[in-house]
């Protein structure tokens, strides 16, 4: 049986608790604890298995991907340059029109409530249908 046939019969929430237990160090519990924050932030998150086995979170579109590297776990928000980042918790991607990314290194804490903000606000702007804020008409 190929791994392919396998991951077919598994939900998507199954793949990524097993992804989170295959990695057995700080980059299994810091996607665990991320994960625990955006089901918390949006109780009708849907999670998914996308591309090439990389996590996903969902609410009318993409909220975020979540990838860990060998030195960093990172949460790139599909439309993270429309939203508001106070905490300035975005420290990746930057350079983008569309997407912003949280890089978290080993021994790195996120601000649980800034996070939650973050992921309130990708959930509104998905399901407020715009991809884009309105622009101002000049005079």
């Amino acid at each position: 049986m190929k791994k392919s046939d396998a991951n077919q019969r598994q939900s998507p929430s199954e793949l990524i608790s097993k992804r989170i237990a295959e990695l057995e160090d700080w980059r299994g519990e810091t996607l665990s604890r991320m994960r625990k924050l955006i089901k918390q932030a949006d109780s009708d998150v849907v999670e998914e298995w996308k591309w090439m086995d990389v996590p996903v979170w969902s609410h009318d579109g993409i909220i975020c991907t979540g990838e860990s590297h060998k030195k960093v776990v990172k949460l790139t928000f599909a439309k993270g340059a429309f939203l508001k980042d106070p905490a300035r918790l975005f420290n990746s991607s930057l350079d983008g029109n569309t997407r912003r990314a949280i890089d978290i290194h080993q021994g790195e804490e996120v601000d649980a409530s800034a996070f939650k903000a973050l992921v309130r606000q990708a959930v509104a702007l998905n399901s407020s249908g715009k991809s884009k804020p309105s622009k101002k008409v000049r005079a």
